[in-house]
C-alpha cells in the first residue's frame, strides 16, 4: 500500500478515494480516466485510484460528481477499541499534521466490537492527540466544522482505513452560491453534474449542442452544465481547501496545478448554446446571480417562463442547425415543493416540454415520482438510483430521436375518446378489463343507492391494485382510490411503477374522473401515510343505504367507510331492532349509524382516536341520531371493556372490529396483535352480551383463523357470517374477509 510520507515529490506513487453520491461510482470513474488517473477502481460509494501529489490536487480541482477526494494514509488493525487505538498512535502524525493545525475526526461502518462511529472517531482522535503529545509536545484543537485538516477513518470487518480528506468541506460547495439567498430546496451541485456527466452533456456541448432546463429554479444543471461546455474548473471558485493544515501540502505545486487550471476555461469560444427558464421571477434572478459568480453569465439565456411554453424559446436557426440537444430538469415533485395534487400539472408542463424538442434529443431528469414515465410516455433508457436530500429518487435518462412516445386509446364509461400517455405498453389490457368490471359495478352502486363502491380488484396478476369509486351527480365531482396491493420481491421494481402510474392515470380517464380527484397510494408510500389521530385531509361525501357519510380518501388506515365492511354493517343494522348497541374500535363511523336506522334505541362507539370519534359523532347528528342516546366515547377499547364489565352494563349487539395490531395502551403493557390475541378479547367483549344478545366479530387478515375450540370451550356459540357479508366487489378477497355471530351458549 502506497501512503504518504510528509514528502514534497511531485512523482512519488500515492493512493487516493474520491467519494461520490451512491449510483454515480461508473460516472465518477469516467471522470477519473479522463483526467488520466492510474488503476480506476469503482468501489460503493466513491472510486479508488492511484495518482501524484500532483494528481490529487488535479481531482481537487476538476472533478464534478465527487463530494471529496481522500488520501490513504494508513490500513491498520481494529478488533477492538484497544487496537485501534494502539494502531492510530503508532502512526507517524508527526509528519502529517502541520504544528498549530485544528483537526477533524469522522468515521462510518462498524463491526462486532465498535458499533458507535462517534466512538471510533474519538478513539482515533485520542491516539493522534497522544501521539503528537508524545513525539513533538503539542496537541492540536479540535474543529469539527472547519478544520485545517480532517481525518476519516473507514472500518471494515477488523480493519480501518485511515484518510486524509484533501478537498475539505463536501466538494458540492462550489462557491458560486450565496448563503441565505437560494430557493428553496435547490439541487446539490455534484448531482447535478452527475445527472449531466451520466447523460453525456460534456460530448455533446464540445459538438455545439443545446442544454434546456425549463424548470431551473436556481440555475444549478444550466450552470453546471456552462462549466463543462466552457471547461471551467469546478474548484476554482473554492477558497478553503482540506489540505491547509497538511505537512505533505506542496504550495508551489498546488499554485501551479491551479494556474494551469484558470488558463484552461474558454467560455469565450464556447460553441454551446444553454437555454433556463422558471416560472418564479424570484429563482431567474437568483440563478442569474449564482450564473455571474460562476462566471458563466454570458453562456446561459434564462428567462421567465412556463415550461409548457418551451416551445417558443426553440425557434430560429441556432437550434434548427445544432448536432442535438439534452432537456434536464429537476422538475418539483409532492414531497418538499409542492402538494401532490399539483403534481398533475407539473407532469403535464414537462410532458409539453418534451413533445416540442427537436427529433434526435434526449431528456435527464431527477425525481423520486416513477408517475413521470407515464406523463411523457416514455420508458427511460437508463436509471441511476439516488438520493436527492432525505429523498430517494432517480436519474432517468430517456435517449430518445421523437415519435417514440406511447398512449393509450380509451372511451371513457361516458364514452368520451382519450388518448392516455402510458410507459408500459401492456397497460391496454388493464384499461379494457377497468372499463368493463367499472361499468357493471357503477350500476350495481346506482341500483343499491350507494356512491362508492370498489370497482377493480386485483383482477389482472400483473396490476395488482384496487380501485375505489366516490360518485357525484357532476361526473367531474367523483374521485377514485387507486391503492397497489404489495409488491413481492421477485417483482422488477421499474416495470411495476410504470404500471401502477400507468394504472392511475388510464383510472381517471376511463372513470371520467379529473386528475386532482385521482388519489394514489403506492404500497412504498404505506409508511408515510398520516398517522390516526391527525386532521382530516381530502374529505368528501359518500352515501349508502340512504346515509350520508363523510369520508378522507387521504386517511389511515382507511377513509373512515371501509367499503369492504359494508356486509357488516348491514348485518349490524339487521339485529338492531330495539337493541343496545356498542360499536368497538370504530372501523366505520358508519356502523353505529346503520345500528341507529336498523331500530336501535341506543347506540355506543368507542375508539381511543379522536378523530374517529368526531367522524361518528358527525355521522349519527348528519343521519338524525344525535343527542344522549348515542354516545362516542374516545378511550382505550380494553380499558373502557374492562371497566364496563365492573360495572355490570349489557348490550344486546355488539360489533367489534379491531385492527390486525395495536400498540400497548400504557408502558409495560403488551400490544395486540389480532391473531395471538382474538380469544381474549371476544371472551371479554362477550362477557357484555345480554342475554340472547350478539357479538359480531369482523376482520379483513388473509392469514387470521378464529380459534372456534377456544370459543366453545368459554361457553360461547359461534356462527360463520362470512359469505352472507362478503361486500360488492370484494369477491376476490373472500379469504382475507372474516365475519363471526358469536353468542352465548
Amino acid at each position: 500500500m502506497a501512503r504518504a510520507k510528509g514528502s514534497r515529490s511531485e512523482g512519488a506513487d500515492l493512493e487516493f478515494f474520491a467519494r461520490c453520491a451512491s449510483g454515480f461510482e461508473q460516472v465518477l470513474a469516467g471522470e477519473l480516466k479522463g483526467l488520466r488517473m492510474r488503476r480506476v477502481r469503482p468501489l460503493r460509494g466513491g472510486v479508488a485510484f492511484f495518482g501524484t501529489l500532483e494528481d490529487g490536487y488535479r481531482a481537487c480541482l476538476w472533478l464534478r460528481s465527487a463530494t471529496r477526494v481522500q488520501l490513504v494514509l494508513a490500513r491498520v488493525g481494529a478488533t477492538d477499541a484497544d487496537e485501534l487505538y494502539r494502531a492510530v498512535k503508532a502512526y507517524a502524525w508527526e509528519r502529517q499534521v502541520r504544528r498549530g493545525a485544528t483537526i477533524a475526526v469522522d468515521a462510518h461502518g462498524e463491526n462486532d466490537e465498535l458499533r458507535n462511529t462517534k466512538f471510533t472517531a474519538l478513539k482515533v482522535k485520542d491516539a493522534l492527540c497522544d501521539r503528537l503529545r508524545e513525539q513533538v509536545g503539542w496537541r492540536p484543537d479540535v474543529d469539527p466544522h472547519d478544520p485545517d485538516l480532517s481525518v476519516n477513518v473507514a472500518l471494515h470487518r477488523e480493519k480501518a482505513t485511515l484518510y486524509l480528506n484533501l478537498s475539505g468541506a463536501s466538494l458540492h460547495r462550489r462557491g458560486y452560491r450565496a448563503d441565505g439567498v437560494q430557493t428553496e430546496a435547490p439541487l446539490k451541485e455534484t448531482l447535478a453534474a452527475g445527472l449531466l456527466l451520466a447523460a453525456g452533456w460534456p460530448d455533446l456541448a464540445r459538438e455545439g449542442g443545446v442544454l434546456v432546463d425549463p424548470m431551473c429554479g436556481s440555475g444549478t444543471l444550466a450552470i453546471e452544465g456552462a462549466l463543462m461546455a466552457a471547461g471551467i474548473a469546478p474548484g476554482l471558485l473554492r477558497e478553503r481547501w482540506g489540505f491547509e493544515g497538511w505537512q505533505g501540502h506542496d504550495q508551489a505545486l498546488w499554485d501551479r496545478v491551479r494556474e494551469a487550471a484558470e488558463a484552461g476555461g474558454a467560455a469565450e469560444h464556447c460553441a454551446a448554446l444553454i437555454l433556463a427558464s422558471d416560472l418564479d421571477a424570484g429563482a431567474i434572478s437568483i440563478a442569474r446571480d449564482n450564473a455571474e459568480r460562476a462566471g458563466v453569465a454570458r453562456l446561459v439565456r434564462f428567462s421567465v417562463d412556463d415550461a409548457a411554453r418551451l416551445a417558443r424559446h426553440l425557434r430560429g436557426r441556432r437550434i434548427a442547425q445544432a448536432p442535438g440537444g439534452l432537456l434536464v430538469a429537476n422538475p418539483p415533485y409532492g414531497q418538499r415543493l409542492l402538494s401532490k395534487d399539483e403534481l398533475p400539472k407539473v407532469n403535464a408542463a414537462l410532458r409539453a416540454a418534451v413533445e416540442a424538442l427537436p427529433a434526435g434529443w434526449s431528456t435527464a431528469l431527477i425525481t423520486p415520482d416513477g408517475g413521470v414515465d407515464t406523463a411523457l410516455g416514455m420508458a427511460p433508457d437508463e436509471l441511476i438510483a439516488c438520493y436527492n436530500g432525505p429523498i430517494k429518487a432517480w436519474v432517468r435518462i430517456y435517449r430518445h430521436g421523437g415519435g417514440e412516445r406511447r398512449s393509450c386509446e380509451v372511451v371513457s364509461l361516458a364514452g368520451v375518446r382519450r388518448s392516455v400517455p402510458v410507459a408500459d405498453a401492456s397497460s391496454e389490457q388493464y384499461a379494457a378489463r377497468l372499463r368493463k368490471v367499472a361499468r357493471e359495478s357503477v350500476r350495481w352502486a346506482r341500483r343499491n343507492q350507494v356512491s362508492c363502491v370498489r370497482v377493480y380488484d386485483a383482477d389482472l396478476p400483473d396490476y395488482a391494485l384496487s380501485v375505489d369509486l366516490y360518485l357525484s351527480d357532476d361526473a367531474s365531482g367523483s374521485h377514485v382510490v387507486v391503492e397497489e396491493r404489495r409488491r413481492p420481491g421477485s417483482v422488477d421494481e421499474l416495470r411495476a411503477t410504470h404500471r401502477f402510474a400507468d394504472a392511475v392515470a388510464l383510472t381517471g380517464a376511463i372513470m371520467d374522473v379529473p386528475s386532482e380527484h385521482v388519489v394514489s397510494r403506492p404500497w412504498q408510500a404505506e409508511a408515510d401515510r398520516r398517522p390516526a389521530g391527525t386532521p382530516a385531509r381530502r374529505l368528501v361525501p359518500a352515501y349508502e343505504d340512504g346515509c350520508r357519510f363523510e369520508v378522507d380518501l387521504e386517511g389511515k388506515p382507511d377513509t373512515g367507510l371501509p367499503l369492504a365492511l359494508r356486509g357488516v354493517r348491514e348485518q349490524v343494522g339487521a339485529l338492531s331492532k330495539r337493541a343496545r348497541y356498542l360499536g368497538l374500535f370504530a372501523a366505520s363511523a358508519a356502523t353505529a349509524v346503520h345500528a341507529a336506522r336498523g331500530g336501535a334505541r341506543r347506540t355506543t362507539t368507542v375508539c381511543a382516536y379522536p378523530d374517529r370519534i368526531e367522524w361518528a359523532e358527525r355521522a349519527l347528528a348528519e343521519n338524525g341520531f344525535a343527542g344522549a342516546a348515542h354516545a362516542c366515547v374516545c378511550e382505550d377499547v380494553g380499558g373502557w371493556v374492562s371497566e364496563r364489565r365492573k360495572a355490570g352494563s349489557s348490550f344486546d349487539v355488539i360489533a367489534c372490529t379491531p385492527p390486525a395490531w395495536l400498540p400497548a395502551p400504557r408502558p409495560g403493557a403488551s400490544d395486540f396483535e389480532l391473531r395471538r390475541d382474538h380469544v381474549d378479547l371476544i371472551r371479554q367483549v362477550a362477557a357484555l352480551l345480554a342475554r340472547g344478545g350478539t357479538l359480531v366479530f369482523a376482520c379483513e387478515d388473509k392469514g387470521f383463523k378464529l380459534d372456534e375450540g377456544a370459543l366453545l370451550k368459554a361457553g360461547l356459540t359461534v356462527e360463520d357470517a362470512g359469505a352472507r357479508t362478503l361486500a360488492h366487489g370484494f369477491e376476490r378477497r373472500a379469504n382475507e374477509h372474516h365475519c363471526y355471530l358469536v353468542r352465548r351458549a
